[in-house]
């Protein structure tokens, strides 16, 4: 079989349709959408019909939404922008232990200047809790920040609920919707969401290219200076073949998102069923049910999980793990940590995130070709399995998930 991708979570392919429709606008229309002549207003046209798609992927007005040059950058933004828009209101961020490092790095860089972060905690399933974001908020609370789903483990969060507590005590609500958007339905009015985050290259757009939502009447001060673009929001000429990328992915994704889901949670289930069924001493993480339709996640005992992306990679199958090998030490995922796992438990983490040009076929080919390379590295592994598998540490989550 030829080579695999299972790792959307990380990048999506590009789609034809959105390299066709980026080409013209490095071929003729280059302009600088600022200029006012004919090249520019091409330009301006160009990336005004993109914000129109973006923002109805949304359900949002076209003027809310402000493009980047990141997820990343986006997720920046919103807690930076926040807190120096509402000084007066206070200086507190709620956020959770869970969320990705654009937002977990730039909250603790907010508190070194000075600002309270409150990080609450998750369950077993990585849930935050709708009634600790209440607790948790003060007077001096401006913003807070949970993610719709975790990139990682998949669990999707309670956001509607969470953006209503929010909208009642009067706090704007930020959620990095970087793994949601074009994959599940958002309607930011519903949901009660002031900020919002995505990334291009997520929903089969190209890279370098985001957006961040900003409701109407929301204040956030800009992170770059300069020419005022966007609005006066972001500065820096615009990317305008990125930008029209972007809005053709968007354009797409709303198109086919209930295809989408259907065909990727039919082949994330099955991985589910098939990895806990063949491969002995492994356990989903992540909620069971309120999870990504295309993200199934494992921690495998006794093996390390650059181990498996290894052997996997040896037969053309990508995936990706929690674990990240850093300054030749592994260093276990703060998600898996996070919901209660230990180091030894969630070095062995493994992330299969399944596309649209996925078959089953190849499904049922990782199922044969992963048992095997399991029991090789377990057979080399200095690890021995002196516990049964009721008493090794995370069985508790394991028959938590079966039981769901």
């Amino acid at each position: 079989m030829e080579s695999i991708y299972f790792d959307h979570a990380a990048t999506t392919p590009p789609r034809p349709e959105v390299v066709e429709a980026m080409l013209p606008h490095y071929r003729e229309t280059w302009g600088n959408p600022s200029s006012l002549h004919w090249s520019g207003a091409a330009a301006r046209q160009a990336m005004d019909r993109a914000r129109e798609q973006v923002a109805a992927l949304l359900a949002a007005l076209p003027e809310e939404i402000v493009f980047t040059g990141s997820g990343t950058e986006a997720d920046n933004q919103a807690l930076i922008g926040a807190a120096i828009a509402n000084q007066k209101k206070g200086d507190h961020l709620i956020t959770s232990t869970i969320e990705h490092h654009a937002v977990l790095h730039t909250a603790q860089s907010l508190e070194k200047h000075g600002l309270q972060v409150t990080y609450l905690p998750v369950d077993s399933h990585g849930l935050v809790d709708p009634a600790a974001v209440q607790k948790a908020i003060t007077d001096n609370t401006f913003l807070v920040s949970i993610m719709h789903a975790n990139n990682e483990i998949g669990t999707m969060q309670p956001i509607a609920d969470i953006g209503a507590i929010c909208r009642e005590r009067n706090v704007l609500f930020h959620t990095d919707a970087v793994q949601t958007a074009g994959h599940t339905p958002i309607n930011v009015r519903d949901m009660n969401i002031d900020l919002l985050s995505l990334s291009a290259h997520k929903l089969y757009g190209p890279k370098g290219v985001g957006a961040l939502f900003v409701r109407k009447g929301v204040r956030i001060a800009p992170l770059l200076h300069g020419g005022g673009h966007e609005r006066g929001r972001r500065s820096s000429t615009e990317n305008v073949p990125g930008i029209v990328g972007l809005g053709e992915a968007a354009h797409l994704a709303a198109q086919d998102m209930q295809w989408e889901m259907s065909h990727n949670a039919a082949l994330r289930d099955r991985l589910i069923q098939g990895m806990l069924e063949r491969v002995p001493d492994s356990m989903l993480t992540g909620h069971p049910t309120q999870r990504l339709p295309n993200s199934a996640s494992f921690c495998v005992r006794y093996i390390e999980g650059e181990s498996m992306l290894l052997n996997l990679d040896f037969e053309r199958i990508a995936v990706s793990s929690g674990s990240a090998c850093t300054s030749g030490s592994l260093e276990a995922s703060h998600v898996l940590l996070a919901i209660g796992l230990p180091h030894d438990v969630a070095h062995g983490s493994l992330r299969v995130s399944v596309g649209r040009g996925n078959t089953m076929e190849e499904v049922e080919h990782f199922l044969e070709v992963f048992p095997p390379i399991v029991e090789k590295l377990r057979a080399m592994s200095p690890i021995s399995p002196v516990q049964s598998a009721d008493d090794w540490p995370g069985a508790e989550h394991e028959h938590q998930n079966h039981e769901h």
